[in-house]
This record gives C-alpha cells, sequence and structure tokens, in this order.
C-alpha cells in the first residue's frame, strides 16, 4: 500500500473519526448476497483480531496491516468477489479506502477465543454485536461455534451464538455460524474434521435460535460433503481453513463440494490472501473460477 494511503487512513481517524460512519452510511449495497451465477466469494479476514497471525509458513504474516489492507483491496477489486469478512478495524479501513462498494459485508463477533489461550473455547463475543452490523449497514454477522463436550466452558460460548442467531435473525441480517466439534490435544483446541464430527456440528448449529430464517453455516470441505451437508436444508458456505501444500487439490475439492445444492459459496481468508506463490490475483480468480 502506498505510504500516503496508509497516512491518509491515519490521520482520518485522528482528525475525523466521524468520516467512517459517513463512508458506512453512503456506501453500495449489493442488490443479493450472492453473484451472478448464484454463489457468493467472500474474502475472510477476520483472523488476526483472534491472534492467529499465521499463513502457511509464514507465523506473522496477517500482522502488516498495510500489506493485509493491500492484499484485501487487491483481492476485493476482483471480478466475481461478492463480500468480506471482517473485524470493525479492518471494514473500517476498507470503507476508508472505498473498497466495499457493492459488496456485502460481515462483522465478525466472537474473537474473544484467542488462539492458544487456557480460555479459548471460551469464545467471549468482543467483536461486533447485531446493533453495530445494523448501524453500519452491513448485511449480517459470522460467529465460531467450537463444541468441546469435555469443557464446561463451552455452553456460555453455545449460548452466546443462540442469542446472536436470535438478535440476527430478528433484524433480518445474515446469521452466518461458524460450528466445530472440538477437543485438547496436548493443550491446543483442535477441531474434529472426521465427516461424522463435521456432520454432528451441521446439525447442532442448525437448531439454534427461535428461527433460522437467515441463518447460514460456514463449514469446512472434508471427505463425504454430500453426506455431512444432507444433515441440513440451510444455506452453507465453504471455508479455505490453513494454507494447502497442494493447492490443485484443494480447488478441486471446493468444486466438487459447490456442486451440492445447499452450498452457496466460498468463504476464504488465507489461502487466498497469502498463496505460496504470493499471485493473489491469480488464487482468487481460480476460487471464482469454481463457482
Amino acid at each position: 500500500m502506498a505510504t500516503d494511503r496508509l497516512r491518509e487512513i491515519i490521520e482520518t481517524r485522528v482528525h475525523n473519526p466521524e468520516a467512517i460512519a459517513e463512508a458506512a452510511a453512503r456506501r453500495v449495497k449489493p442488490g443479493t448476497l450472492v453473484g451472478e451465477h448464484g454463489k457468493a466469494m467472500i474474502i475472510a479476514a477476520d483472523h488476526p483480531a483472534r491472534g492467529a497471525l499465521r499463513a502457511g509458513a509464514r507465523p506473522m504474516a496477517m500482522a502488516d496491516r498495510a500489506d493485509l489492507l493491500d492484499r484485501l483491496c487487491t483481492a476485493l477489486a476482483r471480478p466475481g468477489v461478492t463480500g468480506v469478512l471482517g473485524t470493525a478495524d479492518i471494514l473500517e479501513d476498507l470503507l476508508l479506502l472505498g473498497a466495499l462498494e457493492g459488496k456485502s459485508v460481515f462483522g465478525s463477533m466472537n474473537r474473544g477465543g484467542l488462539a492458544g489461550a487456557s480460555w479459548e473455547i471460551d469464545d467471549r463475543f468482543t467483536g461486533y454485536d447485531t446493533a453495530g452490523i445494523a448501524a453500519m449497514g452491513f448485511e449480517g454477522g459470522k460467529m465460531l461455534l467450537r463444541l468441546d463436550y469435555n469443557d464446561d466452558r463451552t455452553p456460555a460460548t453455545f449460548e452466546a451464538c443462540a442469542k446472536a442467531v436470535d438478535e440476527l435473525n430478528a433484524a433480518r441480517l445474515m446469521a452466518m455460524v461458524e460450528p466445530f466439534i472440538s477437543h485438547r490435544t496436548d493443550g491446543a483446541v483442535k477441531n474434529d474434521l472426521s465427516p461424522d464430527a463435521v456432520t454432528r456440528s451441521v446439525a447442532i448449529a442448525s437448531g439454534i435460535g427461535r428461527s433460522s430464517a437467515y441463518t447460514w453455516l460456514k463449514v469446512p470441505v472434508v471427505d463425504e460433503m454430500e453426506r455431512v451437508l444432507a444433515a441440513s436444508t440451510l444455506p452453507a458456505l465453504l471455508l479455505g481453513g490453513e494454507l494447502s501444500a497442494d493447492p490443485e487439490a484443494t480447488y478441486a475439492r471446493w468444486g466438487a463440494a459447490l456442486k451440492l445444492p445447499t452450498v452457496r459459496g466460498l468463504t476464504v481468508g488465507r489461502s487466498l490472501l497469502y498463496p505460496a506463490d504470493d499471485d493473489v490475483v491469480g488464487a482468487v480468480d481460480t476460487a471464482v473460477g469454481l463457482l
């Protein structure tokens, strides 16, 4: 990112912070949550707020905010990209850069389960709430729901997610729920990506809240996706996850899953923003081509 653009953002935050709300108010909203092919292509960038800065072999890749914003602007400018997912700091920077025109915008809600923390499974809502998302005119909110059957701190996050789903549905905003069955291994929280576990998480997440009219799921691509997604009629977005050593195989798995009836697009972050060859344009265009 050019130094003058970065300086502009900082000067605005210091001397004219109300410009953020003004930019949100005049943002051109998308006509639909999905693109011309009926599929969404959402760029995810909410990792830093949870202290998850790694991308592939680069442990601090997402710690350079100017570089991240540059990559995000590049990705959002590509044809077929429909939206972005992030925390307030990132989305507000993008608003000031004029990068969100015509895009669907989703605020990340619970980022308190810091990566590697002893309380990680107790994923507090420290980001957006429904009122904040509605005030900014965004299209919805995303929450992470990790369920550890052996950790009694899980119910607090479960209950908080149910409340957020209620509030978002009442406001007619998308409630994007990312569920996992999780457990601790050597002190670290790990998500169980077996087909049975992901199927169970889909079934559980589909049933939270007093309405599911505006609830979408954000799910990993695992084996037996047809069986996994048969557990629900809710629209599903595929998440990208960690960088793959074999991107072609990853794209093939995404492409196969995109053919399933409930799958309505991709929500991918590091795999597209920090590809192994650093070609953001190439990675994003390849993903869009799968739609």
